[in-house]
């Protein structure tokens, strides 16, 4: 059983023998598009949690949110491959679609079949463009009871979801606290045994310090593990409590890192205007079989076509991290673009998610280049996810 203290991780050499910081990248919370040039970001219940641990606070999506804390991304990315980590993500929407019609309304709003699960289940979901089927947001829908749905946006996109499905902005009453990696379950059972035996995908309620709360088996990491959603008045202290159980703390930075490896796509660049969730190979999260739903002719449109381009992974030799918005090359003529790009600390290699001209088939093992910085750098187009779940997990300590 993993015990209380910190674990021994990753060699110190590993940690320090990067020549760059993998949080800077053009996909990592901080760049232009997650700043807030009027300054008036908004803050979660942790936010002097994460200044008492000398996190690194940047905007992202309208919030000051941690991208990292003392040792760093590659530390937090380590410890998440390997033991637990926990994230704050609160900046993450809450949408409550409750009452009669409900579910038949998230049906007809969302690309998924909520009817292939049940309440206490969740289900990852799309809300499309009714004129080109191009994904509006990607949604991780939580169904608490019969008529009563938690539909959970991206931070900068709730307010597109509320206009598109209804519902009622719960995000400012909740914090949502994630526990994730191959020992998250085992180190939150020494707290809430109840909320850490939730099945993957599944929701169910839980109570912590006299508060009703909510843990699904939902994350962004690739690895096992929950979240949780708490009233505010109370988030502090849980998070404090995994804290003293051994769980490090993780940021932003991390938190894309491990999502590349996982290939798990982020919107604005695996996922967004222009792009479908079959030219995302997510074909997966459509429901063909229900009769209607937003963006429904334009995406079988397409699927009788053919897609025009295919999301791809790519792997580099070398530590230098693919850059996203490169241009692909083969036999040095354009055939796509880097959408997301970075060092990975598992592989430790380059690897990157881009968008193929699907006229060349792209198919492993594939040969083309990166161009960046006025060079080109041979890579291999390989299958995803680029690592597994549990893959470097440490032994539990004793």
């Amino acid at each position: 059983m993993v015990s209380g203290s910190r674990p021994q991780l990753a060699p110190p050499d590993r940690l320090h023998r990067y020549p760059f910081d993998v949080s800077d990248t053009s996909t990592a919370p901080g760049d232009a598009s997650g700043s807030d040039p009027t300054g008036s970001l908004r803050h979660t219940a942790l936010i002097d949690a994460h200044r008492k641990l000398g996190a690194k606070l940047v905007g992202f999506g309208g919030w000051e949110m941690p991208l990292s804390y003392g040792e760093g991304t590659i530390a937090e990315h380590l410890a998440c491959r390997e033991d637990a980590v926990l994230f704050d993500v609160s900046h993450l929407g809450t949408v409550r679609v409750s009452g009669a019609g409900s579910l038949e309304l998230l049906q007809r709003a969302l690309s998924n079949d909520l009817s292939k699960i049940r309440p206490g289940g969740a289900q990852y979901t799309h809300l499309l463009d009714e004129n080109d089927a191009s994904v509006v947001d990607d949604i991780i829908v939580w169904w608490l009871d019969d008529d009563v749905f938690d539909v959970m946006p991206n931070a900068s996109n709730t307010d597109s979801v509320v206009e598109a499905i209804g519902g009622r902005d719960t995000t400012a009453s909740r914090s949502i606290i994630a526990v994730q990696g191959p020992h998250a379950r085992t180190r939150l059972a020494t707290l809430l045994p109840g909320a850490a035996s939730v099945p993957r995908f599944g929701v169910q309620p839980f109570t912590f310090e006299d508060a009703d709360c909510v843990v699904a088996g939902t994350g962004y990491t690739g690895e096992d593990g929950v979240e949780c959603a708490v009233p505010n008045e109370v988030a502090p202290v849980l998070w404090a409590a995994l804290l003293a159980a051994g769980v490090r703390p993780a940021g932003l930075g991390a938190r894309d890192t491990l999502r590349l490896e996982a290939a798990l796509p982020l919107h604005g660049h695996e996922l967004g205007p222009g792009i479908t969730p079959l030219q995302a190979g997510l074909g997966w999260v459509v429901g063909w079989e229900k009769p209607e739903f937003r963006g429904r002719a334009p995406l079988l449109i397409e699927r009788e076509h053919g897609v025009s381009r295919r999301l791809v992974g790519l792997a580099t030799e070398g530590r230098q991290p693919p850059r996203g918005g490169s241009t692909v090359t083969r036999d040095g003529q354009p055939v796509g673009a880097v959408t997301s790009g970075n060092f990975s600390p598992m592989l430790e290699h380059g690897i990157a998610l881009a968008f193929i001209d699907a006229a060349i088939e792209p198919t492993p093992p594939m040969a083309v280049d990166i161009e960046q910085r006025g060079r080109a750098i041979p890579a291999t187009v390989v299958r995803t996810p680029f690592v597994r779940a549990g893959q470097w997990a440490a032994p539990p300590a004793g």
